[in-house]
């Protein structure tokens, strides 16, 4: 195998983040995140004088991860950074680029895992029956009860095309991660919301469903922008934000139902690790309650 030079290097993480979007049809948000992180890498090995990614080994790597702990990056940031290498790794390997694993061996800081934010029952209802005013008050409420009803991703949403739903038997066709299709319920109070919409804006199967300017899709900055301005005149102490709508349609599913892989499904996670978050919110939910109720679980 030929010695990798560093202009080799770089040559091979760019065909990686090629093919990643090409063929895997990674978001271009996920290959930024990856370019960003595997370019620290790019001028790390450059100022250790090192040939290519064959020239790195573990202690080389622990160094790294040390010099960007020092630097100032957050321990969550910093296993995202050890992630990005170790993919990039695993291909270069596959690919007989590269004989032996740099990272073998290398753990990041441990992240302490913050709990999401979550509205009760009452705040929820609250929030999306006050509403808004005006003519944007059918389009906010729609959006409202289809967040909290079905759980989508803010990219779900203001992907949304009529043509994706079906009212009458109650479900809407989403796009989610990793270009992946997946079919959710949609609830009475939602569906009833988005046949006003409809019959206020209209329901061609091609158009959008929530419509920004010159009736193209609603950015998602104009969604958040929204959410913000009614939680302000709802009078809301809670930061309100589209992924808080899901992560309080999970937390009540799950405290429901009790059924996490039922939850994963709905909410499009490929590994069920990302939904067990949503297990220690119901159990701090449950702790509270025992904390009131149980006589020996009292404080003084």
């Amino acid at each position: 195998m030929a010695a990798a030079t560093p202009d080799n290097a770089q040559a091979q993480l760019d065909a990686w983040l090629t093919r990643l979007g090409s063929e895997r049809q990674a978001s271009p948000h996920t290959l930024a995140g990856y370019r960003r992180d595997l370019d620290k890498l790019l001028r790390y090995m450059q100022a250790q004088q090192l040939a290519g990614f064959e020239a790195l080994d573990p202690h080389h790597l622990r160094r790294f991860i040390a010099a960007e702990h020092r630097a100032g990056l957050a321990p969550k940031s910093l296993q995202r950074l050890l992630s990005s290498c170790r993919s990039l790794f695993r291909h270069l390997s596959r690919e007989g680029l590269l004989t032996h694993d740099p990272a073998l061996g290398v753990r990041g800081p441990k992240v302490h895992r913050k709990l999401p934010q979550v509205l009760d029952v009452d705040e929820a209802a609250s929030l999306i029956e006050g509403g808004g005013e005006g003519a944007l008050a059918v389009r906010d409420r729609a959006m409202l009860e289809l967040f909290y009803s079905s759980g989508l991703r803010l990219s779900e949403l203001t992907g949304l095309h009529w043509q994706d739903l079906d009212l009458d038997g109650g479900e809407v066709r989403v796009l989610g991660k990793g270009s992946k299709t997946r079919i959710v319920p949609v609830g009475r109070h939602a569906v009833n919301a988005l046949r006003a919409l409809g019959v206020a804006e209209g329901m061609a199967p091609q158009s959008p469903v929530f419509r920004g300017r010159g009736g193209a899709s609603i950015s998602p900055r104009t969604v958040q922008a929204r959410l913000k301005t009614l939680a302000l005149a709802h009078g809301s102490a809670k930061r309100i934000h589209p992924h808080l709508l899901r992560h309080t349609f999970a937390s009540h599913m799950l405290e429901s139902s009790g059924d996490l892989r039922a939850v994963q499904e709905l909410l499009g996670h490929a590994d069920i690790a990302t939904t067990q978050i949503y297990t220690h919110l119901d159990f701090q939910h449950l702790a509270k309650v025992y904390d009131a109720a149980h006589p020996r679980a009292r404080r003084k």
